[in-house]
């Protein structure tokens, strides 16, 4: 039996400078029982924090890998390497701070791995927002959700989501090129143009500050726009796109 067939659940965590928080969210995502057997692949995406050394000095934990870019490349060029070495049936993305809650997964796991959707998005603003209102990052979403619903025909409250699960074959079929956060609105017009159909469920979401950490930058909600119309009216889903060489990653676990 092949290693895809006995992992049920791949969870792919890239990092970038999060010595403070990594570790506690790896024990937290440790500590959620899914019922199946589950792998989590982390890629530290070249930090200068001290996150690498941490990372090293981990416990010898029999279900964590972890690889390492020598220079920062991007969430979206993390998630193609954790995608490469993922032997999951199905996987998910988890961000390394602690913005969102791995327990929040369960209903979701359960969404895909009883066939009721190939994928499931975690929303943040499916429950009551009304504490959110008052941050900036809130209306940027809801600006950015509503755009990405109108080019491509969703009824999404979240695509900006960290939490995309997916069963694995679907997510290498989206052939993910964006280096960046842009990966976020290439996902979720890649699956529209392909007519997967995205069911959602409500996570918890506690936002952090830049000054905590937060990585997402005013020009970033530009980079999403571009991507949205890149990938919906550039994109062919019959077409597998060209993916520009990168530095190659080592694994130090």
């Amino acid at each position: 039996m092949s290693d895809c067939e006995t992992v049920g659940l791949s969870i792919l965590i890239p990092v970038y400078n999060e010595r403070k928080t990594v570790r506690l969210v790896l024990e937290r995502v440790r500590a959620v029982d899914f019922k199946v057997s589950t792998e989590i692949i982390v890629v530290d995406d070249g930090s200068s924090d001290g996150t690498t050394q941490l990372l090293q000095s981990l416990p010898a934990w029999d279900n964590v890998s972890v690889f390492h870019h020598e220079v920062n490349q991007g969430k979206g060029s993390a998630i193609q390497t954790a995608l490469q070495h993922a032997n999951g049936r199905i996987v998910v993305i988890q961000d390394a701070d602690e913005e969102l809650f791995p327990e929040d997964l369960l209903p979701m796991f359960e969404v895909v791995a009883r066939g009721e959707s190939a994928v499931c998005f975690g929303s943040r603003f499916a429950r009551d927002v009304g504490r959110l209102r008052w941050r900036p990052v809130y209306w940027a979403n809801r600006f950015l959700n509503g755009v990405c619903n109108l080019l491509n025909g969703l009824r999404l409250t979240d695509m900006n989501t960290c939490y995309k699960m997916m069963r694995a074959d679907v997510a290498r079929r989206l052939n993910l090129t964006s280096r960046g956060f842009a990966m976020e609105p290439e996902i979720t017009t890649k699956l529209a143009r392909m007519n997967i159909r995205v069911v959602e469920r409500p996570i918890r979401y506690r936002p952090r500050s830049k000054a905590e950490g937060k990585k997402i930058r005013p020009m970033d909600f530009f980079r999403y726009l571009i991507a949205m119309v890149r990938f919906r009216f550039a994109w062919r889903k019959d077409r597998v796109p060209a993916v520009s060489s990168r530095p190659a990653e080592t694994a130090i676990r």
